[in-house]
């Protein structure tokens, strides 16, 4: 309590509860709420029982007695006080600290100064040619960008014909940080009802202009509006500080025609590179090339021409012809950099097969023929025009690394301006081959135009690009022939990613992958062309795993399908097994690899259930014997009725990996400084083949006890061939040289 300041509540000489705090600017109302609390258990009495608020305010004492009739509340309803009135407070902010924080920390690379600033003098262009039409005010023709560089005074002129600006439209545009003169006017539009179809603005958010504080240290205006002033020139100049200087021009400096603006950008030391002619025609051609309105760069044109050669004329005879010679003519000139259409504007029905071919090589700088395409909007709660190519070989940039974070393959452009073409989030890295141009208004940027924000704006995008991308494949696929061969040897790998990564479209995908087939010696084969192909019977699509075609050919399990007659596919790469492992099955079709030890189909009949238990017991000797022979090698050893002209085989426990999924995981963990393995495989087991003459040569000796110097290394072998046919890794190359040395020498 403030010195001096008390209050005692009272209630027939009892006391209340005290109150814990009093409010030096609203003791009164503190006070009530104490009345009212104090009160609380007295809500229907009379007023003569009703407590009694005494305050002693600087010696003074006051009495609060109610007057007014009992307070009726319900039962354990609390009591709440209204609350003071809030005031209004506007942020304050050092405008200095600002303006380093939008030129330095928005944009990450100097270059795109130039984008912002085009695309600013593009809107005062499309202004005025909507305001000419709509309103009848000014003229559009001849609406025009100019960039001019001057390297002696390190300056740099960036002049437009569009709408200008009036001396108050200087100093609430360039003078109000983050006021977007461009959002102003489509909203003047928007409540005026008037169509804006035709007008296609670029500005946001109103720090765009500021970027030029990127590469100057002083930025001056020129600018004369098409809406008032008199025709007057106004010079808006600050040098990014806290402040600004407007002031009327004339002569030289007033700008010609009825309105515009001339940007005059003072660079800094380390930025003269953007007086150069071929330095702004590269940013120009990659940010602005698609720009409505004509952009023109002051560039020195070399030309020859053939005049006398005075010296070697000087002993010309009468009658010769003077002799020629050739020198370079240099002239300025301005110089027009934008004169591609941007297709994808235009209705796909008005673009011909050369016109997208032209423009394919144009945009990503390729030779090849593109082998599809797809041109297309969505209109809606979300628009965006795209144009998508695929390509008719594979990128040379992606030939080293396929999923290079470097190579940009989906160009992101907004109302014709070229933001980036490094947003992952477009499309997913397995469509890293896919070429193309997408252009929206609703895609969320962050200020800088750099960052692409997570948004169901996005997800929609991303979502059709998905979509077309496999209608384009669904027509190479339907085609056919070269370019349907052409497009699996060049990005098969893609697709078989897509498989593995994109759970949400991994049955689409899966139609269009594509492997090596034992119908076929040559030809690449779909699982939906396998399934049509599956014998009467056939329950499971089989496939099996080796370095080669060569390899799996020769794999021993390929016996437990050679009788029966059906078709396997050979996964010749860890990306096809990997493959394989995702999908699972195949329009109700499981995928089984005939490397495990019990197959689907095959190794779970009844028949070969009761066959194998007696074999079993038959050569249970032979058995325990190759375990104790081979050692850790393998888990155990087996029989199988499976097979057919092999003596044994090696095969996978159900959620083992196979001989070629080992090497690559082997592969991959020296490759990070680690031996996953130590050197060694997964145990396997080893399968037997009772009807073989060496397996039943071998049991026939354990059993009447003729074991010699052979026996030990027969079992040897078979393991070892086994593991040689299988795929698998010789562990010791040295103990199987011998063995076969000592096999030659018998």
């Amino acid at each position: 309590r403030p010195p001096g300041w008390s209050f005692d509540c009272t209630q027939n000489q009892a006391p209340l509860p005290p109150m814990t705090m009093v409010s030096r600017t609203v003791l009164l109302a503190t006070a009530c709420m104490a009345l009212v609390a104090s009160s609380y258990a007295f809500v229907g009495a009379p007023l003569a029982g009703r407590p009694v608020l005494k305050l002693n305010l600087r010696g003074r004492a006051q009495s609060f007695k109610p007057s007014s009739p009992p307070l009726r509340l319900p039962r354990h309803q609390s009591v709440r006080m209204e609350a003071g009135t809030a005031e209004t407070f506007e942020f304050k902010a050092e405008v200095s600290r600002v303006m380093d924080i939008i030129i330095n920390s928005l944009y990450s690379e100097k270059d795109v100064f130039l984008r912002e600033l085009v695309s600013n003098a593009a809107d005062a262009c499309d202004k005025k040619r909507f305001l000419a039409i709509t309103d009848s005010k000014g003229s559009a023709d001849d609406l025009n960008i100019k960039i001019k560089g001057d390297k002696e005074k390190k300056v740099l002129v960036i002049e437009d014909s569009g709408v200008g600006m009036t001396k108050e439209e200087m100093k609430t545009n360039l003078g109000s940080i983050a006021q977007s003169g461009t959002k102003k006017f489509e909203e003047m539009v928007k409540a005026k009802e008037q169509a804006k179809d035709d007008m296609q603005l670029i500005g946001q958010f109103g720090v765009g202009f500021y970027s030029g504080f990127l590469v100057a240290d002083k930025i001056t205006v020129y600018s004369k509006g098409l809406n008032g002033d008199d025709g007057k020139t106004f010079k808006w100049s600050s040098e990014a500080g806290s402040g600004y200087t407007i002031a009327e021009v004339d002569g030289e400096e007033a700008i010609a025609g009825e309105s515009g603006t001339r940007i005059v950008l003072q660079l800094r030391e380390d930025c003269e590179e953007y007086t150069d002619p071929f330095k702004l025609k590269t940013l120009v051609t990659r940010y602005s090339q698609f720009i409505n309105f004509p952009i023109n760069i002051w560039s020195t044109k070399t030309t020859y021409e053939q005049v006398d050669d005075e010296e070697a004329n000087k002993d010309l005879q009468e009658g010769e012809e003077p002799k020629k010679k050739t020198i370079p003519v240099d002239t300025e000139d301005w110089e027009l950099q934008n004169s591609q259409t941007p297709l994808w504007m235009r209705s796909p029905s008005e673009v011909s097969a050369e016109e997208y071919e032209e423009f394919y090589k144009g945009t990503f700088k390729a030779f090849d023929k593109p082998l599809t395409l797809s041109h297309f909007a969505l209109e809606g709660q979300v628009e965006f025009r795209a144009l998508l190519f695929v390509p008719g070989m594979l990128p040379f940039d992606l030939g080293s690394n396929m999923f290079d974070e470097d190579v940009g393959n989906m160009r992101l452009y907004v109302r014709r301006v070229f933001i980036n073409d490094k947003f992952t989030e477009l499309c997913p890295r397995w469509l890293k081959f896919v070429k193309g141009v997408i252009d929206s208004e609703d895609l969320p940027l962050n200020v800088g135009r750099e960052i692409l924000q997570k948004s169901s704006v996005l997800r929609v995008v991303s979502r059709r690009i998905i979509n077309k991308s496999l209608a384009m494949f669904e027509d190479l696929k339907d085609k056919g022939g070269d370019d349907w061969n052409t497009f699996q040897k060049s990005f098969g790998k893609y697709l078989k990613v897509g498989v593995v990564e994109d759970k949400d479209n991994r049955e689409e995908i899966a139609e269009y992958i594509t492997f090596l087939s034992s119908h076929h010696q040559s030809n690449l084969t779909s699982i939906s062309e396998y399934v049509g192909r599956m014998k009467e019977g056939q329950e499971c699509v089989y496939y099996i795993s080796g370095e080669g075609r060569a390899q799996c050919e020769i794999s021993p399990a390929l016996d437990k399908v050679k009788e029966k007659g059906y078709e396997v596919m050979f996964c010749t790469e860890p990306l096809d097994e990997l493959c394989m492992m995702e999908l699972k099955e195949v329009e109700g079709k499981p995928l089984v690899d005939l490397s495990k030890d019990e197959v689907q189909g095959i190794d779970d009949q009844e028949d070969q259930k009761e066959q194998k238990d007696q074999l079993v017991k038959d050569f249970n000797q032979t058995l325990i014997y190759l375990k104790e022979v081979i050692g850790q090698q393998i888990e155990k050893a087996e029989v199988t009725v499976s097979l057919t002209d092999s003596p044994a085989n090696l095969a996978q426990g159900k959620f083992s990996m196979s001989p070629q999924m080992q090497k690559y995981m082997k592969a991959r963990a020296v490759a990070m400084g680690a031996d996953a393995m130590g050197g060694a495989g997964m145990p396997s087991v080893l399968q037997i083949n009772p009807e073989h003459p060496i397996v039943a040569k071998l049991n026939k000796q354990l059993q009447d006890g003729t074991k010699d110097d052979t026996t030990e290394r027969t079992a040897q072998l078979l393991y070892h061939v086994a593991a040689l046919r299988g795929g698998y890794e010789i562990n010791d190359p040295k103990q199987f040289a011998s063995l076969v040395t000592e096999l030659m020498a018998d």
